[in-house]
């Protein structure tokens, strides 16, 4: 049945969508980064399937953006065996749905996802760069890693990257020719939901902080990520304990799960954990919650991709200070909506968290700047309207449509 579309480009309720998206990840919790754009793709004719390993957030995910979706379980570290098993149910999963695109995402999804979608002979094959893992590597895993990224982009009908300074890193390095790497406007995977990310009223603020136990006079840096050493904790410990000692106010909140891939050292996670002044409140989905008691926001990573977090914050006006590398040259424009430190120096990040912490006035204005910025830069709408316009860059998309009907 070919699709009817009505005069503001959405279907008409009971028509079978002509084009065919499925987004392939290796764990569930990537998917939380894409909310709101397979809701937004559906109303404009697409069928949108999720796929990606079993867990609850598969089914959360489905259920709140209105699509279907397939678990099939994909291993995130290198794993032979049962990495030809997730390809060949990968395989067995596209035939049956026959998309016309396949938008794979992080390392291992998007090598399996690429392949099986080769495979099976998927005209539009997208990988989407969040990120290069071989970049803090060094030896045989860095050139393995390597090779890996190439030969997903090699198979890829397009590679899309988060951030231009990502895609300079792959051109360099040989991922894949410029022809082929493309950023989505100003980057971002996803862009901001301005609404559900909004600078808090003074009531809001002091309410979200009564609700986390912290004073309501604190001056609260906060970290949103993973807890693990190439996000930065190591530095950030440091730098706490030497702005600790010189401010009673001051308050450190870390958002995100403790993981054992890459963990921080003992000392340092347990330095933490033991502090009073410290808030570890593990992995959430809520974050604005916990933005809300933020006077800035922390990002010392060694490697990011885009660095969501960074605009997420700003969008509620916080300042950031990140590290200076790829990624986070894109979110945070340094002087402006932010600070940009060495990776790796403690000393310089403290220095860059006491100045705000010293002077609101500087915060309040770095803050505004990037909230003025994300409005301009990173609506949600205006760039999934432009990954739209990505998808439908092959004149294939749809044809495939014309002998199935609707699967769910």
């Amino acid at each position: 049945m070919r699709a009817v579309s009505t005069p503001c480009g959405e279907y008409a309720p009971g028509t079978v969508p002509s084009r065919r998206l499925v987004h392939v990840t290796t764990v569930p919790e990537t998917l939380s980064f894409l909310a709101g754009q397979p809701r937004f793709l559906s109303r404009r004719g697409w069928e949108v399937f999720a796929v990606s390993s079993p867990g609850e957030g598969l089914g959360r995910f489905a259920a709140a953006e209105g699509i279907a979706s397939r678990a099939v379980a994909i291993e995130r570290r290198i794993a032979p065996l049962r990495d030809i098993v997730s390809l060949l149910r990968l395989g067995t999963t596209l035939r049956r749905l026959r998309p016309d695109v396949v938008d794979a995402h992080t390392p291992k999804g998007g090598l399996l996802g690429i392949l099986a979608a080769w495979m099976t002979g998927v005209p539009i094959r997208i990988y989407h760069l969040h990120g290069l893992v071989y970049v803090t590597s060094r030896g045989l895993r860095r050139r393995l890693l390597l090779s890996v990224e190439k030969l997903t982009a090699a198979l890829s009908t397009r590679v899309l990257c988060v951030s231009r300074s990502l895609a300079e890193v792959a051109m360099r390095d040989g991922i894949a020719p410029p022809a082929k790497l493309g950023v989505v406007l100003s980057g971002s995977i996803n862009g901001v939901d301005t609404a559900r990310f909004a600078p808090p009223t003074q009531a809001e603020r002091q309410a979200a902080r009564r609700a986390l136990g912290l004073p309501a006079d604190a001056r609260v840096i906060g970290f949103v990520g993973r807890v693990t050493r190439e996000k930065g904790i190591v530095e950030l410990e440091a730098a706490w304990r030497t702005l600790r000692r010189d401010l009673p106010d001051v308050r450190l909140v870390l958002v995100g799960p403790l993981e054992r891939q890459d963990p921080v050292p003992p000392a340092v996670a347990a330095s933490l954990r033991n502090d009073p002044r410290v808030l570890m409140v593990g992995f959430e989905w809520d974050t604005p919650r916990y933005f809300r008691a933020m006077d800035v926001l922390a990002l010392p990573s060694y490697r990011e991709g885009f660095g969501v977090v960074s605009i997420e914050a700003a969008a509620m006006g916080l300042p950031v200070v990140a590290s200076r590398i790829p990624g986070c040259l894109d979110a945070v424009l340094d002087g402006v909506t932010g600070t940009l430190v060495r990776p790796g120096d403690d000393r310089a990040l403290c220095s860059a968290l006491l100045a705000y912490l010293a002077d609101p006035e500087l915060r309040a204005r770095h803050g505004e700047a990037g909230r003025a910025r994300v409005l301009r830069e990173f609506q949600q709408e205006r760039l999934w309207r432009a990954l739209e316009a990505e998808y439908l860059r092959d004149a294939s998309v749809g044809k495939r449509g014309e002998s199935r009907g609707r699967t769910r």
